[in-house]
């Protein structure tokens, strides 16, 4: 049977899992701040969540814990995750990540869930994380960018996509997969990036991509409330680059032999951010270079295809 996708408006009760994690915590800040009701899941423990916030210490991959803490809930936010290839031996970092998530979407479908979100990661093509060090097909970097993946971790981001349309695909439940970048707060991405600007070349395989933790939460809510049928990979980004410097001058001088789509104005992203801006009505609001910071908005109504 298929699961019609949610109205514009969000669900009434949303369970988070990975909610101790940097994403996490703040997406359960924003959904309270929505007026929505939240299950935290995170295996760390329910932790100092506010009042209306359920939270609950369980273990992504257990079926029987999740499908119990899914009752009650219209939609799920997936975020847990070995969110990186040094956090386990391949096989851990893989397995956990890829039966997390696939544990999680056919619950939730076949308990008549409506909607999913899950992180997915810009590291889905492998081109940052592989050993080789291959360079990007072409600039700006977009959710069809040819992948040349060597370690488990990229490898679990982009089965979980596969997992996603396959879910959708079977049971009809809508997924978004949202391919962060590197994300920190404000403060920690400056330092990243004051650490990034003795190296620059360290970060030309992800375009120097970025979002603020409040933008990747905020991203997330407008996944949520997309009237967006099927199963969709959307890639996110700052507006702009993690450095002070003009992005033609970075490609120039780092990615000489990389192709380029078209041109790029002043410090703008490398992220193509077309889906994200026309599915889910998400522009980023928040940067962390002064000059280009934006005051906060909402979703926009989004454009279904």
């Amino acid at each position: 049977m298929t699961v019609p996708g949610p109205p514009a408006a969000p669900p009434y009760r949303v369970l988070v899992t990975g909610a101790s994690g940097t994403i996490g915590r703040r997406t359960v800040d924003t959904l309270v701040e929505a007026g929505i009701g939240v299950t935290a899941v995170s295996v760390d423990g329910p932790g100092d969540w506010p009042a209306p916030v359920r939270g609950l210490r369980i273990d992504a991959t257990d079926e029987a814990a999740m499908a119990e803490a899914m009752d009650g809930c219209e939609a799920i936010v997936h975020l847990a995750a070995l969110a990186h290839p040094s956090l386990g031996t391949p096989l851990r970092v893989f397995t956990n990540n890829v039966v997390s998530t696939f544990t999680v979407l056919t619950l939730a479908a076949q308990g008549g869930i409506g909607r999913a979100v899950i992180a997915s990661s810009i590291n889905a093509s492998g081109i940052n994380l592989n050993p080789h060090a291959p360079a990007p097909a072409y600039f700006p970097l977009d959710e069809d960018l040819p992948a040349d993946i060597a370690d488990a971790y990229s490898l679990s981001k982009r089965v979980d996509e596969l997992s996603a349309a396959m879910v959708a695909r079977t049971w009809g439940l809508d997924v978004v997969a949202l391919r962060f970048p590197l994300v920190k707060s404000p403060e920690e991405l400056r330092s990243i990036g004051a650490e990034t600007a003795q190296d620059p070349a360290s970060m030309m395989r992800t375009g120097w991509a970025y979002l603020t933790v409040d933008d990747a939460a905020r991203a997330v809510l407008c996944a949520l409330r997309a009237p967006l049928p099927g199963a969709h990979v959307i890639g996110v980004s700052a507006a702009d680059t993690l450095l002070d410097l003009p992005s033609e001058d970075l490609l120039d001088r780092y990615a000489p032999g990389v192709a380029r789509r078209r041109r790029f104005a002043d410090r703008e992203a490398l992220i193509d951010t077309t889906r994200a801006r026309t599915l889910l009505g998400f522009e980023p609001a928040q940067s962390v270079h002064e000059f280009a910071s934006a005051p906060g908005n909402g979703c926009g109504e989004g454009e279904t295809h």
